[in-house]
């Protein structure tokens, strides 16, 4: 089911509340525009009409897959519905949670828990790519045609029922359903060897390539000097032109 509201502060927030009422699983709502979105890390999210700006409520169940793993699920589910649209789009998925269409910033993705409910939210830049402080933005308009935000809405919808089912291994043990999604967001985000860098819980800036993600999803990073470490929260920086031959 899909809601449709003009304007609200947070569809993330209106989610949250109408889970508190026992809404069920699946349920969406879509605003024109948003007054008071946000993304991770305490972020504002700029919300001008025409982009699209969505959440939709995820009810754990007994043997899911850890809960912060569907962020892949959307990651997967917004990048298949963005091919709808652009199928020769330069799409990547960068980790976490970010999609990106050649080098710059298409749509970010923010889970939000209460108990056993998950609020997944995702904005697309479908027609304007705002501007950002920290990163700068694309939009879908510029690799042809934008759909609507309610025709967008009704395609992702459909991409992540598909995405959540795999992800729960379509009634096997969940270990099975959250390696294939893994083996999955691998294909579409940036390959084993990117030189990549995040920072850790001090600031400090920490360089090396992509070596892949943990059996739960978590980013394994490998130093110059061989040692892999696992990152696991914080945004990571794509170092464009630079790559570990031996990850290749």
């Amino acid at each position: 089911m899909i809601e449709q509201v003009a304007v609200t502060g947070s569809t993330n927030a209106d989610i949250l509340e109408r889970a508190r009422e026992g809404a069920p699983e699946g349920l969406w709502i879509r605003a024109d525009r948003q007054d008071g979105g946000r993304g991770r890390l305490g972020r504002s999210w700029d919300s001008p009409t025409g982009n699209f700006y969505g959440s939709t409520l995820v009810k754990l169940r007994a043997g899911d897959p850890p809960a912060h793993t569907l962020s892949l699920v959307a990651a997967i589910a917004t990048a298949d519905a963005l091919r709808h649209f652009a199928p020769k789009a330069d799409l990547l998925i960068k980790w976490p949670n970010d999609l990106l269409l050649g080098e710059d910033k298409l749509a970010g993705i923010l889970l939000e828990r209460q108990g056993d409910n998950i609020v997944v939210g995702i904005g697309v830049n479908l027609a304007y790519a705002p501007q950002l402080s920290d990163r700068v933005a694309a939009a879908l308009s510029a690799a042809g045609p934008a759909p609507t935000p309610q025709i967008f809405c009704e395609v992702l919808a459909r991409q992540f029922e598909a995405a959540l089912a795999r992800w729960r291994g379509a009634g096997t043990h969940y270990q099975s359903g959250l390696a294939a999604t893994i083996a999955l967001w691998l294909k579409q985000a940036h390959p084993v060897g990117a030189a990549i860098a995040t920072s850790g819980p001090d600031g400090t800036k920490i360089s090396g390539t992509f070596a892949g993600l943990t059996p739960d999803a978590m980013l394994n990073l490998r130093l110059p000097d061989g040692e892999t470490v696992v990152i696991h929260s914080g945004d990571i920086e794509l170092q464009r032109g630079q790559s570990d031959a031996a990850g290749d």
